[in-house]
């Protein structure tokens, strides 16, 4: 037993299967939906419900198979994936990985969130990336940002400080709220 193994390292409960070394999205899936057999189709399901899919392609990859398919039983899965996508942090590491300059307001995404739960629609990622889109919500988290102390060493910022900031900051989420949005058309399909 290694120095930073355990006993409870032993037990299955605790052990991972390891990697898997499947593609859940094929590309025969992709050249004509229609016809996914059964067992794709489940084997779809299944990994949304595992969480085992948690970028924003993927998911649109198979959004976009379910579309095709118009079949009732692949919605709850589909809806259900997208709340678990945007809640467990995994929409917010994308905006991230797009703002490597200017980190993306966790806040602005949870006031997004907050304003997305009333009328979540189809696709609760959409939603809140519109939110965020339509009630202009980066310029003002990104003021917030740019006004607090702690962003400039301790110091109260100057007014032209907080103005750089705040431009350069929603100049970069900007980008990447338009690079994630161009998943879907206007209407979020």
């Amino acid at each position: 037993m290694s120095v930073y193994s355990s006993a409870s390292d032993q037990d299955p409960v605790y052990s991972s299967p390891g990697p898997q070394d499947y593609q859940v999205v094929t590309a025969s899936m992709m050249s004509d939906p229609r016809n996914l057999n059964a067992a794709n189709k489940a084997l779809l399901i299944r990994a949304l419900h595992a969480h085992s899919i948690n970028t924003l392609p993927e998911l649109r990859r198979i959004e976009r198979i379910f579309t095709e398919l118009n079949a009732p039983d692949t919605d709850e899965p589909m809806k259900n994936a997208w709340i678990y996508y945007v809640n467990s942090h995994n929409l917010l590491n994308e905006l991230r990985g797009l703002t490597k300059n200017y980190p993306f307001s966790s806040e602005c995404l949870d006031d997004a969130k907050r304003r997305a739960n009333g009328n979540p629609g189809h696709n609760y990622c959409w939603a809140v990336l519109n939110k965020i889109k339509e009630q202009s919500l980066i310029p003002h988290h990104a003021r917030l940002l740019a006004a607090q102390p702690a962003m400039w060493g301790g110091r109260a910022p100057s007014a032209s400080d907080i103005d750089k900031l705040a431009t350069a900051c929603t100049t970069e989420w900007t980008r990447a709220l338009t690079t994630l949005l161009r998943q879907w058309d206007a209407n979020g399909r």
